[in-house]
Formats: structure tokens, C-alpha cells, sequence
């Protein structure tokens, strides 16, 4: 027998990064991966071992071992409706199944709750997902999506991913008297040419926690061109006060057919670990999107908890109440402390610290409080907090107070 025919073959040198990326699409190699901020799992370890050892020798009570403060995700700290929790128990004994993969359940009960047609639903895995399909689906190379500046993260990274060209609209300015750092309509309604495909918005806006009103709203989409979509992500909407002018693009679905919105369970409904979101929009571009969707791209479990939160409305307007009781003790604390608090209809405030923002984020991080840093925004003297209960802004005011001092 031959031996050479059974030789090893020459190894070939390790791909590395660089390599993989000059091979990738011209979108894709200009991306970053997505910054999730702090190692939450490896936080959560670290803190619960050390208050387990500060117990064992005394130094702590058993009470005290889970010390992490977690306020730099904008999860909802009262947790999600009890009929939620349930509904997910009732799921366990169907896992070995596959989900509906039209989630048509929870298609009807959003139909409810909202006064639209199924026709006008997509679910996705978090409503992250949704906007990056739009671009995907309706932009790519040689076409412009606009957006503001300091608006949510994931607009940038859809664009890009997409090949297409990104015009970023100045905010409103920082000393604006009534909306610094928001969106400025005007602005970006200008900034539409005929190469334009999507405009993104958010309102309220993640990270600045600022909005727009009704009218604004009205007035720029009677300016917008037909060709134009714009996406509205609402992510944080039930989160704003009834009496609040935060306008939503609901009533407006049925004048505008280039009008989509998009919402998640992760905020009000406090169902941040089952990554649920939905899209509402006109039916030719539900049906379009339908067609790049993700089969079951939404578990069984989490249908059900969305179906079932859905259907409590106590508890989210509960969720809702004391999100806004707490927001104004703690714009009420920092403005105290002499801190800059930015107008916010969310479950979180951006703040801005100054020249030391830095040393105090990493001294909090020390202390078990984790803050979201705004470096990435281009705003590296503000942090993000997360309105949090009682207790968790009680342990946020005294760690400011020990860094600051």
C-alpha cells in the first residue's frame, strides 16, 4: 500500500479575524460587535462570592450577599405580571415542541390591544431584530437611512450591516430649553433626499430619554415623501405618563402606509429575558418582511407570557406608577447633588457627571452599581441610570455620595 496516500495533509495556517472580515460582505466589515456594557453574569458571581465569603466570616448577613445593583440595562425591577409566570409554567411540558410559528395567539391579542388587523403584526426575537430586518430589507448600497444623532445604537448598526449610507442628523442642541440632546425634526426631515430609504426615530429616545409631541410628530410626516419609510421604535412607550404629550405612530398607521412602529415586551412588561418584540405597520410590508422572517423566531414560552402579560393591565399601569414615583425622587436627588438630569419619559435618566464621569463609573462598578457608560453615544461625561425601586436607588444615592466625596 501506498503510504503516501495516507499522509496527513499540510495544516494550514489559523484564520484569524482580520482574514474572516476581508471575506465578509462590505456592510458587515465595517461593523463592531454590538456593546453590551459590563459582563453582567461574571458581575453577578464576582459580588454574590464575596458577599458568601463576607458571610461565612461574619462580616455580612445572609440577606446582604446579593449586593450587585443592576441599573445599566433599563429592565423593569418589579419584575413581569404574575399571569406571565404562570402561563411560562404551563409551557414546560410542551418544550419538546415547536412553537406556532405564526404566533397567531398573541397576533390577536396585540390586534386587541392595539385596535389593528394581524395583517399588521411581525414578531420578532426583541424588537432589535425588526429594525434590523427593515434595513435589510428595504435599504442597501446606494441608498441613504437618516437618524439623529445620539439615537439608539442598533439604527447605526442596521444601516451598516445593510451596505447602505448613513446621514446622521444633528440633535437638538445640549443647552435646548426644553429638549436638549433630542431629535430634531426639522432637521431631519431636510436631511431626506431621493436616495432616502428609511428614517429611523425613537420616542422616547434611548440613551437621552427625550421625546417628541403629537403635533411635531403629525406636522413631519405630512413632509415626509412617500417613498420614505419611517420606523418609529417605541420600545419605552408605556413607560411615558398619560398626561405627557409623547406622540406615538399609532393613530397614524392608517393615513401613512410608509409608517411602521416598533415595541417590545422587555420594558413595561418586564419580559427582558424571553426577547420579545413586535412591529405594526401596513400589510404589504408585514407580508414583505414575512418573507426574510426567521422560522419560530419566537419560543413557545415566551407567546404565552407576552399573550398572558397582555392581558393584565393592573400590573403594568402598577409598573408604569412607580416607575415615574421613582424617576422623580432620583431626577429630584441628582438635580440636588448638583448633577445635570436630562428630560426623560422612560424608566431611565441620562445624567450628565462631568471630567470625572469616568472615575466615577469604574469606583461605582467597584461598589456593586453598575451604570451604563455613554462613551459610545459621544457622550463620555454622561451615564445612563435605570430607574430602579426604592431600595436599589437608596444603595445608587449612597454609592454617588461615597465616589463623589
Amino acid at each position: 500500500m501506498n503510504a503516501a496516500r495516507h499522509s496527513e495533509p499540510d495544516s494550514q495556517p489559523v484564520r484569524d479575524e482580520a482574514w474572516f472580515a476581508a471575506r465578509a460582505s462590505r456592510g458587515v466589515q465595517g461593523l463592531k460587535a454590538y456593546d453590551p456594557g459590563h459582563d453582567l453574569v461574571a458581575f453577578r458571581r464576582r459580588f454574590a462570592a464575596q458577599g458568601c465569603a463576607s458571610a461565612a466570616e461574619g462580616r455580612m448577613p445572609g440577606a446582604a450577599v446579593e449586593s450587585l445593583v443592576e441599573l445599566g440595562s433599563n429592565e423593569n425591577p418589579y419584575g413581569p405580571s404574575p399571569a406571565a409566570r404562570a402561563a411560562i409554567v404551563d409551557q414546560l411540558q410542551s418544550l419538546h415542541r415547536y412553537p406556532d410559528p405564526l404566533g397567531a395567539d398573541l397576533k390577536r391579542a396585540l390586534a386587541k390591544t392595539h385596535g389593528v388587523a394581524t395583517a399588521q403584526i411581525l414578531l420578532g426575537n426583541g424588537s432589535h431584530e425588526l429594525l434590523m430586518q427593515l434595513a435589510q430589507v428595504f435599504a442597501g448600497a446606494d441608498d441613504e437611512v437618516v437618524f439623529s444623532r445620539y439615537g439608539f445604537a442598533v439604527f447605526a448598526l442596521a444601516t451598516q450591516a445593510a451596505g447602505a449610507q448613513r446621514v446622521i442628523v444633528d440633535a437638538l442642541a445640549g443647552d435646548h430649553p426644553t429638549m436638549p440632546l433630542g431629535h430634531d425634526l426639522d432637521a431631519i426631515a431636510a436631511a431626506i433626499t431621493e436616495r432616502t430609504k428609511l428614517v429611523y426615530l425613537a420616542n422616547p429616545n434611548n440613551p437621552t430619554g427625550t421625546w417628541f409631541g403629537r403635533e411635531a410628530f403629525a406636522a413631519f410626516m405630512a413632509n415626509v415623501p412617500a417613498h420614505v419609510i419611517v420606523v418609529m421604535d417605541e420600545a419605552y412607550a408605556e413607560m411615558a405618563e398619560a398626561e405627557s404629550d409623547v406622540a406615538t405612530a399609532l393613530p397614524l398607521l392608517d393615513a401613512h402606509s410608509n409608517l411602521v412602529l416598533t415595541r417590545t415586551f422587555s420594558k413595561a412588561h418586564g419580559l427582558a429575558g424571553l426577547r420579545v418584540g413586535y412591529l405594526l405597520g401596513a400589510p404589504g410590508l408585514v407580508a414583505v418582511m414575512e418573507r426574510l422572517r426567521e422560522s419560530f423566531n419566537v419560543n413557545g414560552p415566551a407567546l404565552a407570557a407576552c399573550e398572558a402579560a397582555l392581558g393584565d393591565d393592573a400590573h403594568l399601569q402598577s409598573a408604569r406608577e412607580r416607575n415615574a414615583q421613582q424617576r422623580a425622587v432620583l431626577v429630584d436627588a441628582f438635580a440636588r447633588r448638583g448633577l445635570h438630569v436630562y428630560p426623560s419619559q422612560t424608566n431611565f435618566v441620562m445624567v450628565r457627571f462631568g471630567p470625572d464621569t469616568a472615575r466615577i463609573e469604574a469606583e461605582l462598578s467597584a461598589r456593586g452599581v453598575v451604570l451604563r457608560p455613554m462613551g459610545g453615544y459621544g457622550l463620555p461625561e454622561c451615564l445612563r441610570v435605570t430607574v430602579g425601586n426604592a431600595d436599589e436607588n437608596r444603595r445608587l444615592l449612597a454609592a454617588i455620595d461615597e465616589v463623589r466625596s
